[in-house]
């Protein structure tokens, strides 16, 4: 299939890339229009165009994570991570309509056939396959063409601000920007009742305006605005006004103010960085509010691509159902699409489109790009059965005959691309590259040099005895690796390697069978600081004591770790690393008392008191609180006649004998890890992580949570 991609110096291609598979619970869709929103669209491709420093002072942001990474795991890494994100292209596009194709079992609102209007900048790209959540499409009602439906999601995001204005039939309203959100809510405006004023510079915006229904238009750069707004409400001030610009400043907020009755509501919708002026707001005593984009829902994981709908007597306009009123009203004729549209093209002219909506002084409003349909071989079932597994005694160690000669990927994310695949690259033949985005299967494919990019996984399955690596997210993990397994093929995942205990047993009972062999992501064991520290205790007598602290900091709600049923959560998704790194220096562990911190359903912060056979111990602290600015990983090992300290595995100081020596290093050890996996692969060297190993760090790991579950401590 083909999709537009933009790359981070402002180029735009249509590319040829994989078509998707359907998400859980969700629909495949072949597009037959998308619009583009020349607002937004082009606020991004200008961005891409932008040098390094402009980059930098328009997103401050993403400065300070650059100078983390950096902090964390040193300036060759941030540096790489840049790069990939420069080199990278991006999708563009969230609103598009189009036919289903494919359905996940999971689904039952939609049918192969089914006409549908999708939304969101995570999916609704302008692709002639597109994959989508079950909440972000909605069915498109007898008497609304596919080109009208395809302004479903751009509708939302003006009908959930008219929703935040709480307007009443007859109220005053001022739409201050007519672009393409400012027009379509002075459209809804006047369906729901309220008299709209709308104001803007360009003449073209405003003669538009009138056809969408508002009942009196304003230039500001030609007429006083607040002199227009006292003639037309006598003096009183509108009710609400709806800020449909971007920027920021004051001008636009204090425009606001003074043309708002005592008491007036403000509406937020665009990219618009508002300065109030604090005295005159306060006087009149205004309500500011920021709507957010299509509706309730929006921004949600577990609504949006987890299926959780919010039940209606609570949340009554959630953004699927805002898409839904939006297509009604295109169906009564309310919402009259055609004033607002000023180009239909062909998708294949996509590039010279957007080429000339960046041409000063273009005039486009809406643009619709329509695709030509084309005959769609349905893909298998997205869910396949686990083999069935031999139930022995056993687990033989990784052994195989000759040289793997192909390495295929499942899931290259930004962590795969910077971290793993580099230290690949030139050294394994690559074969298959399988991502959930076509347009990132494609970008990896050719950066990385693989002989084929697809986004189905079971494309790599019919290659027993290769080389397989698992990069997804961690509920895919298990399922995965067990199928590689099946197939003999030596599978790195990347850690944790399951979610459950139930899939720990499948993975045992695979292990026993197969010829192939299994590694996990611990990246730390490999790390040149450990594998200093590893032999000065090897020469040591007795047990030792570890303290490990991670200060991982707080969880950004819309972080995909938050979505507990893909991550597991933190503490098994991520704080198993170091689970496994007190398994790796101290030995078998035998019993484990954890606690959190706080009360969350999910937490985030906990201390972990484990013991081991020897008599060692090891004091696991992963906390989100803290200061950034702080280490983030650091711990103090305490052993006969030596006490080890270690920051970020960058900075290892050992004190013995009364002696203090520092040894500094540059690797967290991924590139090591991937060193010794290659070696295996090769025949040159033993497996580089026993099976034992890596089921001890994850049965530790399970017996934390449920030490924490049960507040006590459990025997691992």
């Amino acid at each position: 299939m083909r999709q537009l991609a933009q790359y981070q110096d402002g180029r735009l291609e249509l590319q040829d890339v994989p078509s998707p598979l359907p998400p859980p619970g969700g629909i495949l869709v072949q597009t037959t229009c998308s619009v583009i929103s020349p607002g937004t669209e082009k606020m991004k491709v200008e961005q891409a165009r932008m040098s390094l420093l402009q980059k930098a002072k328009a997103r401050p942001d993403q400065v300070k994570k650059v100078l983390d990474t950096a902090r964390t795991l040193g300036w060759k890494a941030a540096v790489e991570k840049v790069r990939n994100r420069l080199e990278s292209p991006s999708p563009l596009g969230y609103s598009a309509a189009g036919v289903v194709v494919a359905v996940d079992e999971l689904n039952t609102r939609f049918r192969i056939g089914d006409r549908v209007a999708c939304g969101g900048a995570e999916c609704a790209f302008h692709a002639e396959m597109i994959s989508v959540p079950d909440l972000l499409a909605s069915r498109i009602p007898e008497g609304v063409e596919d080109w009208q439906a395809a302004y479903t999601t751009l509708a939302a995001i003006s009908l959930q601000a008219v929703r935040q204005a709480n307007v009443q039939i007859g109220d005053r309203v001022l739409v201050l920007g007519q672009g393409l959100v400012g027009l379509l809510a002075t459209s809804l405006l006047r369906a729901s009742g309220a008299r709209v004023l709308g104001a803007d510079y360009v003449q073209g915006r405003l003669d538009t305006a009138l056809a969408m229904g508002a009942e009196r238009i304003i230039n500001p750069g030609q007429t006083q605005l607040t002199d227009a707004v006292h003639d037309w409400t006598d003096g009183e001030g509108v009710d609400a006004v709806l800020l449909c610009v971007g920027g920021k400043g004051s001008d636009a907020a204090d425009t606001a103010i003074t043309c708002l009755r005592d008491r007036g509501v403000i509406v937020i919708v665009g990219i618009y960085d508002a300065e109030l002026s604090w005295k005159t707001a306060y006087m009149k005593d205004i309500q500011v509010r920021y709507s957010r984009s299509y509706g309730p829902g929006r921004y949600d994981p577990q609504y949006e691509w987890g299926g959780k709908d919010y039940p209606i007597g609570y949340v009554r306009w959630t953004e699927n159902r805002n898409f839904e009123a939006c297509l009604q009203l295109m169906k009564t004729g309310q919402l009259d699409l055609a004033p607002i549209t000023t180009r239909r093209a062909p998708f294949a002219e996509a590039v010279s489109i957007y080429d000339a909506l960046m041409q000063p002084g273009n005039a486009d409003i809406g643009v619709v790009l329509e695709y030509a349909s084309r005959t769609h071989v349905q893909p298998q079932s997205c869910a396949e059965d686990n083999p069935p597994v031999d139930h022995t005694d056993s687990t033989p160690a990784p052994h195989h005959s000759s040289p793997v000669s192909e390495l295929h990927v499942i899931g290259a994310g930004n962590f795969a691309r910077t971290m793993l695949l580099p230290h690949l690259k030139g050294n394994i033949a690559l074969g298959c590259i399988v991502n959930a985005t076509g347009l990132s299967a494609r970008h990896v494919k050719e950066k990385f040099g693989f002989a084929n990019a697809e986004t189905d996984p079971s494309q790599v399955f019919s290659h027993p005895g290769d080389a397989l690596m698992i990069g997804t997210r961690h509920h895919l993990h298990a399922p995965l690796a067990l199928k590689g397994l099946a197939q003999n093929q030596h599978v790195f995942v990347e850690k944790p390697l399951c979610l459950t205990r139930e899939e720990l047993l499948e993975i045992d009972e695979a292990m026993r069978t197969t010829q192939g062999s299994l590694m996990v992501g611990f990246n730390r064991r490999f790390a040149p600081a450990t594998v200093e520290l590893k032999s000065v205790l090897a020469k040591l007598p007795g047990p030792k004591t570890l303290a490990y602290h991670v200060v991982a900091g707080p969880l950004a709600p819309d972080h995909w770790y938050a979505n507990v049923e893909e991550s597991g959560g933190r503490i098994l998704g991520e704080a198993c690393h170091f689970f496994d790194y007190a398994c790796h220096l101290l030995g078998r562990p035998v019993k484990v008392m954890a606690q959190t911190v706080g009360r969350q359903a999910f937490p985030d912060s906990m201390t972990a008191q484990i013991e081991f056979a020897d008599g060692s111990s090891a004091q696991i602290v992963y906390t989100a609180d803290g200061d950034s600015a702080y280490p983030k990983e650091s711990f103090r090992l305490f052993a006969s006649g030596l006490v080890a300290e270690c920051e970020n595995f960058q900075k290892l100081v050992l004190h013995r004998n009364r002696k203090r020596t520092v040894i500094s290093y540059s690797s967290k050890g991924h590139a090591e890890e991937m060193a010794a996996w290659l070696s295996f692969l090769k025949l040159d060297k033993p497996h580089p992580m026993t099976y034992s190993d890596i089921h001890r760090s994850m049965i530790l790991t399970f017996a934390v949570l449920e030490s924490l579950r049960q507040g006590c401590a459990i025997p691992v």
